[in-house]
């Protein structure tokens, strides 16, 4: 009796900003690599605390999605966003279609390093923390409402400045498609939920967003799970 072979890696992931970073990022791989970065996805019910229950806590501590497992190296578990993209582009992108060489151009490395921790810092839990006041708070803060959309305007306002004249956040030129544009990508995506109906106020990145949301691979990535 056949046996389908296992897939290399196993996505345990949720419908939300940080899951489909990896999910987006997997899906480019894909597309580029073939069925060497083929992939499981385990969802995770996050309404009903499966993200705490005590097998996940093995696979990540702190008790959030995404996690990782990579299958092909000894079932290696990742977790926290960047640092999984980062895996995945260190591992298996070598033709650094979605990063760059640390070595032969750090420059360029740096500058996606940047924007992804400031991604991570910033308007990931800045506008996660709008998502909660203006949706799931118990009672209505207008001073908490007003601060969280206020901070994820000024962050949109960080990347208009940086996306003026340029087509991705790092990279010579005019930049180039990298992780730095998916690590942030999936939180511009609902930015009506959080609250901001429009981006209109931000040319630049809306020029950008669009650029983005049209490519194939990251719209099926934003399919999963």
């Amino acid at each position: 009796m056949s046996t389908v072979p296992a897939k290399p890696f196993v996505l345990y992931t949720a419908g939300t900003p940080n899951g489909r970073k990896v999910s987006v990022f997997l899906e480019e791989l894909r597309a580029i690599y073939g069925e060497r970065v083929d992939y499981d996805v385990e969802k995770i019910d996050i309404s009903r605390n499966v993200q705490k229950e005590p097998w996940f806590i093995k696979l990540n501590p702190n008790g959030r999605i995404p996690v990782l497992v990579d299958r092909a190296r000894e079932d290696f578990v990742v977790f926290e966003t960047a640092a999984i993209l980062l895996y995945l582009e260190q591992h298996y992108d070598p033709e650094r279609k979605l990063g760059f060489d640390p070595v032969s151009h750090p420059n360029d490395y740096s500058e996606m390093l940047q924007w992804m921790f400031w991604a991570h810092g910033g308007v990931g839990p800045m506008q996660g923390q709008a998502n909660h006041f203006n949706r799931f708070a118990p009672e209505d803060i207008p001073y908490a409402k007003q601060r969280y959309i206020l901070e994820t305007k000024r962050l949109y306002g960080v990347m208009e400045i940086r996306l003026t004249d340029r087509d991705y956040l790092a990279g010579p030129g005019r930049g180039v498609y990298s992780a730095a544009d998916i690590n942030v990508f999936p939180w511009i995506n609902v930015h009506q939920f959080a609250g901001i109906e429009s981006l209109d106020e931000w040319p630049s990145l809306k020029v950008w967003f669009d650029r983005i949301k049209a490519r194939e691979a990251v719209q099926d990535g934003l399919a999963i799970p």
